[in-house]
């Protein structure tokens, strides 16, 4: 067995991890037109030192490549000029649940992809869209009208606090009791409070940490 190309591969993937953690934890579908273009030219060129080329080459160009990205990313962050040119723009596909035809044709983008997209986003009728647009990481985007938007859980407690506040106003309901039922809600712990906190509840078993 070769061992030169046995130390090449650990290098490669170490290297590789790296030059990728330092170019972000975006998907495929989130990626810019940059970065899909970046990560491209880092893929093609890891597997270089396999047939011969230079490892060390190899990185020190794939890392060029990655802080160029960083460079342009946070020019972008400075010129909103220079995102639009380089990342390009939102695109409205409907309006008002009608279909932007003419912004269709210009992406080429058919009716029945955009039907799929909206399925699965749970969209049930165009009409029922106010407006939906294709993002320039490719993702469809989308507002509904007031009257088709889900209750939110602000919505729930404002219509349970003016039941509370009536069965209160009739003495159905103690006062002491409605303020530990709000208390109580506002301990709850989730996941999202696992990472703000940096510990888990409940705790998970040794063996999976």
């Amino acid at each position: 067995m070769d061992l030169d190309l046995i130390w090449k591969s650990v290098i490669i993937v170490i290297g590789g991890t790296i030059l990728l953690r330092i170019a972000g934890r975006k998907s495929i579908s989130q990626m810019t037109l940059a970065q899909v273009v970046i990560m491209i030219g880092i893929g093609s060129l890891l597997v270089q030192p396999l047939v011969g080329k230079n490892v060390w080459t190899t990185l020190v160009v794939g890392l060029t490549l990655v802080l160029t990205l960083v460079l342009v990313e946070f020019t972008q962050i400075k010129s909103d000029k220079l995102e639009k040119f380089i990342s390009g723009k939102a695109k409205i596909l409907i309006k008002d649940g009608k279909l932007q035809e003419d912004q269709l044709k210009k992406l080429r983008l058919s009716v029945d992809l955009l039907e799929m997209k909206l399925r699965q986003s749970n969209v049930n009728k165009m009409e029922d869209i106010k407006y939906a647009t294709l993002e320039p990481n490719g993702q469809i985007g989308f507002e509904l009208k007031e009257n088709k938007k889900p209750a939110t859980k602000e919505d729930i407690n404002m219509i349970l606090q003016e039941i509370q506040q009536i069965k209160q106003s009739m003495g159905l309901i103690p006062l002491d009791l409605n303020m530990q039922q709000n208390q109580s809600s506002t301990q709850d712990t989730t996941l999202f409070t696992e990472i703000t906190k940096g510990k888990h509840r409940p705790t998970p078993p040794s063996h999976l940490q």
